[in-house]
Order: C-alpha cells, then sequence, then structure tokens
C-alpha cells in the first residue's frame, strides 16, 4: 500500500495519508487548495466511525455545513461534509454535492463502503479487482494496475455500494435521455447569469490561482467573469484582486498573440510559455505515462498542457480555472456546421459530453495534476449545464443565412455594448481546439517524429499487433506503443476509447458528410471547407489570406465571425 501512495503522490505532493481498519486501508495524497492547515486526510464524522478519503471539491459545502447543525466538524475542509451527510441521509446523499469529486467512504459499523464520482466525471477514478477477491479504487491506474486481475474506468455520475456491489447511476439530468429534444427558448441574460455564478463559485480557494488563458472564446470568457468578480471574494482579500493568466504555445501560434490581446483588455498579469516542438517530442513518453492514454486528439492537446503546469506550479500557483466543456455543449467543434438538424445536433451533444470523461476531462485532470496542480472547469457546474442543455437545440445550430457561426448562443449572451466583456474579434474568433492554436506546426512535427520511428511494416502488421483500437496511423502507432510499454495489461487498452473520428466528431457524426471518411484526423483542421486554415483549403476569396482574428464581425441582429463555403 505504501509503495502504491508512493507511485500518487504527484497529484497530492502537500500531506499523506493513511489509515487502516481490519483488511480495508484508506489513503490519500493531498493537494491542499481549501484550509490547507487543518484538513488533512482521511476525514472522520465525530466518533471515527465513517472514514473518507477524497478527491476534489465540494463548492456548496457552507451551505452545507448549515443544514447539519447537531454534527461537530473536525476541519474548515469543504469535503469535511461527506462523513456527515451519509450519517444523515445514507448512500443518498450525493446528489447533494455541488462540486467535483471522486470519494471513498469507509462505514465501520458493517464493515461496508460505498465510492463515488461525480457527475461529468472532472476527477479522475477507477475500480479494480484482484484475484484475493479485494476491490481497489484508484485516481489513476498506476494506483492499481499491478494488484487487480480486471480493471476499469469507474463512470462519472455513479456509485459503488459493496452491500449491493454493482454501479448505481446517481446522475439523471433531463438531457440524458438523447431521444427527449429540449424546447426552452433562447435567453441569452438567463445563460450568461448561469454560467457567471458557475465561475464564482470555483473562486473558492486558499491558495494562489489563475486562469488558463489562450484567446480563444472559452477560455477568454472564464478570465472575463473572474476578473470581473474577482474584487469581492475571499480569494481577493487574502490573495490581490489582481487576477494572473497563462497561456502556452510555439512561437508565434495563434493563441499567444490573442490570449496577450485579451490580457491587455482584461488587465491580468499575463504569463506566456514559448516551447518548442522538441520539447514537445521530448515530453511525450511522460505525457502518455502521466495521462494514461494512447488517444491521438487527447495526447496532442496534453502535451503542451503538461508543459505549460509545470511552469504554472514553479511559480507558486496551485489551482487554475480552465475552458473545458463549452464545445461539447453547445456544439463548438467545427464538424457541427454540418448538423443535419437540431436533433441530430442535439443527440451529438449529449454523446459528447457523456464521452467527456475519456477526453478533455482526463487530459485537464492529469496534465495538471501530474505536477501538483488542479484544473476547475465551469462549464461543466451542475446547474450551468442543466441551464445550457435545456435550450431549443435550434438555437445552437450554425446557420451561415443568419450568420451565426459556432456557439453563437454562448458569444451572444455576453455581446454586452455598454459593458463589453471582450473585444467583439475575440468574441467571434472561429473556434481553434487546443493541439491546433498552440501552433499547427506541433502537430505536423509530431507526425514526422512518429514516421521516423514507425515503418511501413509495423503499419502493414499493425492490426496483428494491436487487434483493439487498431491504430491507423504512424503517429497513433507510436503512442500505442509507449503506452503498452507502461501499462501492458489487457485492461489497460480498454480504458481508451477508440473509433473513427473527424475534427473531434463521435464517429457517428461522420455520417454527416461523406468528404469526411477519406480525412479522419481529430485536428480541426480536418473539418474541411470549414476551418479557415483547413488542411485543403476550399475558402472562397473573401477570407484568402486573412487570420481568423482578423476577421471583424458585421454586428447586426446576428453577428457573424468568418465567411464559411459549405
Amino acid at each position: 500500500m505504501i509503495h502504491k501512495l508512493k507511485g500518487l503522490k504527484h497529484r497530492g505532493p502537500d500531506w499523506s495519508g493513511l489509515h487502516q481498519h481490519g483488511d480495508n486501508y484508506l489513503a490519500h495524497q493531498r493537494l491542499a487548495i481549501v484550509d490547507p492547515a487543518s484538513g488533512d486526510q482521511p476525514l472522520f464524522n465525530e466518533d471515527k466511525s465513517i472514514i473518507v478519503t477524497v478527491n476534489g471539491e465540494i463548492y456548496n459545502h457552507e451551505e452545507l455545513r448549515k443544514q447539519l447543525p447537531n454534527h461537530k466538524f473536525r476541519t474548515q475542509c469543504d469535503c469535511d461534509v461527506i462523513a456527515h451527510l451519509y450519517e444523515e441521509h445514507g448512500e443518498n446523499f450525493v446528489d447533494m454535492l455541488d462540486g467535483i469529486f471522486s470519494f471513498v467512504l469507509l462505514d465501520t459499523r458493517d464493515n461496508s463502503f460505498l465510492v463515488a464520482r461525480d457527475a461529468i466525471g472532472v476527477t479522475s477514478l477507477y475500480i479494480g479487482w484482484g484475484l484475493d477477491g479485494s476491490v481497489w479504487i484508484a485516481s489513476e491506474l498506476k494506483g492499481l494496475h499491478d494488484e487487480c486481475e480486471h480493471f476499469e474506468v469507474f463512470p462519472p455520475g455513479h456509485l459503488y455500494s459493496s452491500k449491493e456491489r454493482e454501479f448505481r447511476r446517481w446522475y439523471n439530468p433531463p438531457w440524458f435521455n438523447e431521444a427527449v429534444i429540449p424546447s426552452t427558448p433562447y435567453d441569452p441574460i438567463v445563460l450568461r447569469k448561469a454560467f457567471e455564478r458557475a465561475v464564482i463559485k470555483r473562486l473558492m480557494t486558499d491558495v494562489p490561482f489563475g486562469v488558463l488563458l489562450s484567446g480563444g472564446l472559452d477560455s477568454s470568457l472564464v478570465a472575463a467573469v473572474t476578473a470581473r468578480y474577482l474584487a469581492g471574494t475571499k480569494a481577493a482579500k487574502q490573495w490581490g484582486a489582481k487576477l494572473h493568466s497563462f497561456c502556452v504555445g510555439l512561437k508565434g501560434a495563434p493563441d499567444l498573440k490573442a490570449g496577450r490581446e485579451v490580457a491587455e483588455f482584461l488587465g491580468t498579469v499575463h504569463h506566456e510559455f514559448e516551447f518548442t516542438i522538441q520539447d514537445g517530442i521530448d515530453a511525450i513518453e511522460d505525457v502518455i505515462y502521466h495521462t494514461e492514454t494512447y488517444d491521438v486528439t487527447t495526447i496532442r492537446a496534453a502535451t503542451p498542457m503538461f508543459l505549460m503546469s509545470r511552469k504554472i506550479k514553479s511559480s507558486g500557483v496551485k489551482m487554475v480555472i480552465s475552458g473545458e466543456g463549452s464545445d461539447e455543449i453547445f456544439g463548438g467543434y467545427l464538424y457541427f456546421h454540418k448538423a443535419p438538424n437540431k436533433e441530430e445536433f442535439h443527440q451529438e451533444t449529449c454523446r459528447k459530453i457523456k464521452a467527456l470523461h475519456r477526453y478533455d476531462c482526463l487530459r485537464a485532470n492529469k496534465s495538471t495534476y501530474a505536477w501538483g496542480l488542479e484544473a476547475r472547469v465551469p462549464f461543466l457546474d451542475k446547474d450551468f449545464i442543466n441551464v445550457a442543455m435545456d435550450i431549443d437545440p435550434e438555437a445552437k445550430m450554425i446557420n451561415h443565412e443568419e450568420g451565426r457561426i459556432e456557439k453563437w448562443i454562448l458569444r451572444r449572451a455576453f455581446d454586452d455594448e455598454k459593458n463589453p466583456y471582450l473585444p467583439k474579434h475575440i468574441l467571434y474568433r472561429q473556434k481553434e481546439q487546443f493541439s491546433d492554436g498552440v501552433g499547427y506546426g506541433w502537430i505536423d512535427g509530431i507526425k514526422d517524429h512518429a514516421a521516423k520511428h514507425v515503418t511501413d511494416r509495423m503499419m502493414f502488421n499493425a492490426s496483428h499487433i494491436f487487434p483493439f483500437n487498431t491504430p491507423l496511423t504512424k503517429e497513433a502507432y507510436y503512442y500505442r506503443m509507449i503506452f503498452e510499454r507502461f501499462f501492458p495489461q489487457n485492461s489497460a487498452r480498454l480504458t481508451v476509447p477508440g473509433g473513427a473520428s473527424v475534427a473531434c466528431s463521435t464517429e457517428k457524426a461522420i455520417e454527416w458528410d461523406a468528404s469526411w471518411s477519406g480525412n479522419l484526423d481529430p485536428s480541426g483542421r480536418a473539418a474541411l471547407g470549414v476551418h479557415v486554415s483547413a488542411y485543403e483549403n476550399k475558402l472562397n476569396s473573401v477570407t484568402k489570406g486573412v487570420e481568423p482574428e482578423k476577421i471583424i464581425p458585421k454586428m447586426g441582429i446576428s453577428p457573424f465571425g468568418v465567411a464559411i463555403q459549405s
């Protein structure tokens, strides 16, 4: 158990906790964000009959404490409410938690245990079973893969009770039934206020923090709302009202330029980190070891995020707020331009949100925690998702005739003429996937590097070497070789998603455009005829030679951003 605890020390370098009760062991590596002085884990109820280890943040813990007047809390830690809520409500308390979390709770009164993971899977969690009948729970594969005969991803929005020995879904929002198409009219003010609430609650911290700012719409809105409301918070009183922002990219990358402009507009203390293609290539093995995946798009995006997280942590910052999740909720990926109707548009957003724990959530969690840095994601706030996914998807669809580009309803919600949140051309900047925005040379460079290490003969026999999720490109084969070296078990390779994709689509959405089947690449530039820097540029003469961020939207009833040829 001790060596397993050390294997996860990067996730929580501030404190190590280990508790034994009979043949049950609860181990914890703490990254102290709230109540660093007394919030060490495991956490207990009054008589220590309930023991909890948690990775996460409970944003409504102060309200929950008020609902438990007869309980005495040992710490000011936000996660301290979990043991006491269990005492009062049994296994049915999980949906009362507003936040991100993975936890294991041991009830010593009957030697039973409960495991739960947050609604979308922002925190990472795995479960495994040993030949001796043991059950293992860990935040990463490294915590269990040597001890278990079989292990798998713990499903988000679920709990596992040792009494029933099965998973049970606790998160059941209306949108989870993809066949039911929502019909609530779009109200920009309702959407704006819901997002502002999601950001504000994530300013709960007792340590230095900042925002990730690529200059794209999502991270820019996170930064804009944070900067606007930081002054009146406890965090500002403790650390100052000047917001710090962070951006990474190759020299001359689109994100560096846009991020710098947004930082100047918002008045943040901005930090730019440049990396080279060789820096990224040198880090790939570490990235795969920490992210525990061989998925191409995840590794492409995780590598610059991994490099940036190391720099951020070295500056003394322990928590950052990020923009993950927006594209899944609002259909922001460029392939959504080809959605044939609102029903398929909505169903694709549902599929994308349900898969987030295997892609962007995994990347954001593990590439930051590799250096003891926590990433918070307001777009994946439970209440905000309920508001956004209840909107009639007709309002989310791209409509060239009406001048509506991707994520138009989100852009419109923050288009305030009197008190602008962002410059107009940033607010209407075309979607740029993170692995593209850090510099187009990054993806091209790793493809070239992989081609030098994977021969044509290796690709010819790929289906025999890797019959499951067979790599279709040399880049994918290269990542798979590294992954298999670290995690050779069959259970490990089964935790990684597969299937064809174009511009981050699900396999189902490829059916929207017949031309995509011959250009399967997760980069946004694979959306031919949509991205202004597509692999095969098919732009009309209006936009040739014009950078996306240079195309200023014409403002009217329906503002638009870029000229697009369908």
